[in-house]
């Protein structure tokens, strides 16, 4: 076995013939944090509709994706060179399955919520509490949660740096909080408290660990990572081709984006007689099928636009570490890659800043505020005894809290909200 297939804790007396990214995936899928992404709001609310994605589609499609990079990346002979450092499908499928089990309910709004509520106990960001499922929290193991492979873990490490390393406290605006909390967005890192899984990942890569954790500061925003590793950098293109097409299929099909205005914001942008778009040849039969109506065509046209972006990845050398998995990176071509930014960008506009979508995720972001200072203030009446128990064991710390309620589905903490403090909500006998 070598070091990327080691645990945290080893597994004794295993006799599966799987390898262990298999199993590192099986473990992701049939973990109750996973599970709960069926219940937790990707970009429209829950219940609106059945159609549209929810985290948990979302994760399954960033998956399918980010094997097809990976097979679109072994089938060019060009890359023949890199071949050797590429993932499995298991592993690319298991880094991305649990890509997003960390996230709270009510998407980004929630995460700003208890990034603000944990301001002064350590923070709160979304791939953090990923990696703190992974490593502590998930089911599989007394100490180390799901207990993931080295590898598996690298994957999953967006951003190489702790909290306080990266967090600027004078972004955050006091003044205006709880009714308006948009200055807490948490800075992209991981928690302070989970130091020993960065020392377990980075454990045979000690002389590339500095340098890789390297952070770019900013005078009024929160310091940035600059690097990610081979699998991450698969993930994150995956990623960004799920948001950027498939959350653009929901839009089109909920009827929250029309041809008049993609034409004028997309279209006539890609055929522009100056540019020198790869899609400028094709955007004219890609819109007629995304506004036809019609489920087949628009699918069509949704699966030339993810194949279109998948044949535009390459693989680069950074010429910095001594250790491939982190020299080597997954990148996109830059015209394609202003394609994939010009729909990214649509779907941020027309949809994600809407007020219809915002105003859900306020309403959101603010159940969370109130659910969490009333458990803080009153954890021996409102938390679960599991958690209590955690919480008097840890000294009465909030972390255990903020678990309890970023481990929660849209709709857990929506009845949770309204059995506190509806009047007319709730009884002994009402079970959550």
């Amino acid at each position: 076995m070598n070091i990327w297939e080691t645990r945290q804790t080893s597994l004794n007396g295993d006799q599966s013939k799987r390898d262990n990214f298999s199993r590192d995936r099986a473990r992701i899928i049939h973990s109750a944090f996973f599970r709960r992404l069926q219940g937790k709001t990707q970009v429209l609310g829950l219940g609106e509709s059945d159609f549209y994605r929810t985290r948990l589609t979302h994760s399954i499609e960033v998956a399918q994706i980010a094997s097809g990079i990976v097979q679109a990346l072994q089938n060019d002979l060009k890359l023949a060179d890199f071949h050797k450092l590429l993932p499995s499908t298991s592993l690319i499928e298991a880094i991305a399955l649990a890509h997003d089990i960390g996230h709270p309910p009510f998407g980004h709004g929630g995460e700003v919520a208890l990034n603000y509520l944990m301001r002064d106990h350590g923070g709160f960001e979304g791939n953090a509490q990923t990696l703190r499922i992974c490593a502590k929290l998930g089911e599989y193991s007394d100490n180390n949660g799901l207990n993931l492979t080295r590898r598996t873990l690298l994957g999953l490490l967006k951003y190489p740096a702790l909290y306080s390393e990266v967090v600027n406290y004078s972004s955050y605006k006091t003044e205006i909080a709880p009714l308006n909390v948009d200055s807490y967005k948490p800075p992209k890192c991981v928690f302070d408290c989970e130091l020993d899984c960065l020392d377990f990942i980075f454990n045979p890569i000690q002389s590339d660990r500095t340098v890789f954790s390297q952070i770019e500061n900013s005078n009024d925003k929160h310091a940035k990572t600059k690097f990610k590793a081979l699998d991450t950098s698969i993930l994150e293109l995956a990623d960004d081709i799920a948001y950027g097409v498939h959350d653009l299929e929901d839009a089109i099909a909920l009827q929250l984006v029309d041809e008049r205005i993609w034409r004028s914001k997309v279209h006539d942008l890609l055929v522009d007689s100056l540019s020198k778009y790869p899609l400028k040849e094709k955007i004219e039969e890609i819109t007629k099928n995304l506004f036809s109506g019609c489920n087949r065509t628009r699918k069509k046209a949704i699966s030339f636009l993810v194949n279109h972006f998948i044949r535009g990845c390459s693989l680069t050398k950074r010429g910095i570490f001594t250790n491939d998995l982190l020299d080597t990176a997954a990148t996109m071509d830059y015209a394609v890659k202003n394609e994939l930014d010009i729909l990214k960008k649509f779907v941020v506009e027309h949809v994600v800043k809407t007020a219809e979508v915002q105003t859900l995720e306020y309403k959101g972001q603010q159940m969370i505020i109130r659910i969490f200072e009333a458990i803080a203030y009153n954890p021996s009446r409102l938390l679960p005894k599991k958690y209590h128990d955690e919480y008097e064991n840890r000294d009465k710390d909030w972390r255990v809290i903020c678990d309890y309620i970023a481990g929660t589905t849209d709709d857990y903490a929506t009845r949770l909200y309204h059995k506190i403090f509806t009047p007319s909500s709730g009884s002994i006998f009402d079970r959550l």
